[in-house]
């Protein structure tokens, strides 16, 4: 391994080192509810629309539609969101969060704010201006490189059969 690399090794296992009390187990297990990354963004999506599909939820977490619609029923069995039938149309079915859900989701956009405002309490707005781009910048590279690969995916799937 070159002298970069193990530098860079070094970095980020020193900032892991670092976060791991603020992603301990024992720091998120109440306030998670023992949630799945897909049931969090679940949640996410729900706080931002009031309520949506089966549909747009299985697009939004990126998974096929039966894997979404057993997101939804264990996140139902916990009284985290609920299903309905649409009063315009009752073929088709919304779903909303409840107020369990809603103070999930209240307490993790809280604790995010809370260790959010302490970072933003060290930083100059000079600071605060360059780390925003360059975040932005580290998002444009991995959204390249997502689509590079989500390409190379498409083109994986495609088998041509010969013809003769």
């Amino acid at each position: 391994m070159n002298s970069g690399m193990q530098e860079m090794e070094r970095v980020i296992f020193e900032y892991l080192d670092k976060f791991k009390v603020l992603i301990s187990p024992q720091t998120w297990e109440n306030l998670l509810m023992d949630c799945s990354k897909n049931e969090v963004f679940v949640m996410l999506l729900l706080y931002r629309r009031g309520q949506v599909n089966m549909t747009q939820i299985a697009e939004y977490i990126q998974v096929p539609l039966n894997t979404a619609t057993g997101v939804v029923a264990r996140m139902e069995k916990r009284s985290l969101l609920q299903r309905s039938r649409s009063e315009e149309d009752k073929r088709v079915v919304t779903i909303q969060m409840t107020e369990t859900g809603m103070e999930c989701i209240k307490s993790i956009l809280g604790e995010f704010f809370h260790y959010g405002q302490i970072i933003l309490n060290k930083l100059t707005p000079q600071e605060l201006q360059m780390g925003v781009q360059i975040l932005d910048k580290a998002m444009s590279a991995l959204d390249e490189e997502y689509e590079r690969a989500r390409e190379k995916t498409k083109e994986n799937k495609v088998r041509k059969i010969p013809i003769e």
